[in-house]
């Protein structure tokens, strides 16, 4: 019996050593599988939030529903990429190729389809008090409303790109939105302010402040702030003592600072670099202090560097999304918006931005070390000929224009701004929409 002891003892020792590999083969799994989950949530402070709104299901369409593909985009053939119901309206749609709905999207590439009935538009124009003239086209007489229902159907996106008010405000909740840039983003900072506001319960509770050249938008009960600064070049133009007007290719206007810990910053520029003669808004360029000459191109190139590394310095990308939204189309000449009442259908459109420029804006943000999310809505917006203003805006005196300039659209009709409600809010929906994305989801043409 004694012979045997010394071979259990052993075989308990072997035991107990296996058991001792065991648990520390179960700790080395456990702290790896918690390691793995802090680095997955890294992105979720303070952007967790948004990738887990939940969208309540679509409203079941009713019979008055009309979902009528008026322009594809890019490829002909879309099936119903969002999941809606078709009611009998024509052939059935293409089918969604398989694992397109659940795969990555692009929100950008799809086609305008007629809602009538699902929630479009986001709001009633009389929803939204402050609604500027310029853009108030129902209230300065245009007879249609088709173009508030036209709703943007992405590819392959499914319904993720359906938000309405409600959902709009909870992403915005404890959140600061700043625009900055030119009269384009104005129009779309106005409208996510119509967007809220409609959708606020209290409404009583929202202020609309002008601050020192700022427009801002708050809805108290929701800690939300929607902002607006004027800044078309996103360098700083300088008035002189002789009343000549320098634009600083090296300097950005000092308001900037002011949106400094902003949740989310959306940029753009481009209109004002286009214009020339009486147009033009300065008189000479400048860097380091000096009048230089150079062409637009590389002025404009020397301008969107110099507004990179402002982001890239002084911009958290832990706590701030940085967007720069693309080139808004135009509608003049060959393309002309006076008297359009619905999408252009055939995808073919007269581009009128220098393709230059726009390769200029993407090749500076490629090369930035903060993440900046390409809102790339030019093309979508191309389509989109019916959305302006046209003759239903106001004059230099601020009044709907008159019988005789009503006939005068060659010189009073405006193809550059568009009507609220209105395409921008389909702007915003992809803003909000790009908030639940990973921030290098940067969407460039090229």
């Amino acid at each position: 019996m004694d012979s045997l002891r010394p071979a259990l003892s052993m075989s308990s020792k072997k035991q107990a050593l296996a058991t001792s590999l065991c648990s520390l083969a179960c700790l080395f799994l456990l702290s790896a599988g918690l390691l793995l989950a802090v680095g997955s949530h890294q992105f979720q402070a303070p952007w967790g939030r948004f990738a887990r709104v939940q969208k309540a299901p679509a409203p079941p369409l009713g019979r008055g529903h009309h979902d009528v593909v008026a322009a594809p985009a890019r490829d002909a053939g879309a099936g119903d990429l969002d999941g809606d119901q078709e009611e009998d309206a024509g052939p059935a749609p293409a089918p969604v190729p398989a694992g397109e709905e659940d795969g990555e999207c692009d929100m950008f590439d799809g086609a305008w389809v007629r809602d009538d009935a699902a929630g479009y538009p986001l709001y009633e124009a009389a929803e939204c008090p402050f609604q500027s003239d310029q853009v108030a086209c129902r209230r300065n007489g245009r007879p249609d409303s088709g173009y508030e229902q036209w709703r943007w159907r992405p590819r392959g996106c499914g319904s993720r790109t359906r938000l309405g008010g409600a959902e709009s405000l909870e992403l915005c909740q404890d959140k600061r939105l700043v625009f900055v840039g030119d009269s384009l983003n104005r129009n779309m900072w106005e409208s996510l302010a119509c967007i809220l506001y409609a959708a606020v319960p209290d409404r009583s509770r929202t202020r609309i402040i002008e601050d020192a050249g700022a427009e801002i938008f708050r809805a108290m009960d929701y800690n939300c702030s929607v902002e607006f600064y004027w800044s078309p070049f996103l360098v700083k133009l300088e008035t002189k003592d002789d009343q000549s007007r320098a634009l600083k290719l090296d300097q950005l206007p000092a308001m900037l600072q002011r949106t400094m810990g902003a949740d989310v910053l959306v940029f753009n520029t481009g209109h004002w670099w286009t214009h020339t003669g009486k147009l033009r808004a300065w008189d000479h360029l400048e860097r380091d202090g000096k009048m230089v000459e150079m062409t637009g191109e590389e002025a404009f190139n020397r301008a969107l560097r110099t507004w990179a590394r402002w982001v890239d310095h002084n911009v958290d990308p832990s706590r701030t999304r940085v967007f720069f939204r693309s080139v808004s189309p135009e509608h003049k000449s060959v393309s002309w918006c006076y008297n359009q009442t619905s999408p252009i259908s055939n995808g073919t459109v007269a581009p009128w931005f220098p393709k230059s420029l726009v390769s200029i804006v993407e090749r500076n943000i490629k090369s930035m070390r903060t993440p900046v999310t390409y809102l790339n809505i030019t093309h979508l917006s191309e389509l989109r000929i019916d959305a302006h203003p046209s003759v239903y805006t106001i004059n230099q005196e601020g009044k709907p224009l008159n019988t005789e300039q009503l006939q005068q659209p060659i010189k009073y009709a405006d193809c550059s701004h568009w009507c609220l409600p209105g395409l921008p809010d389909t702007w915003n929906v992809l803003l909000l929409a790009s908030l639940m994305r990973p921030p290098t989801n940067v969407h460039l043409l090229g």
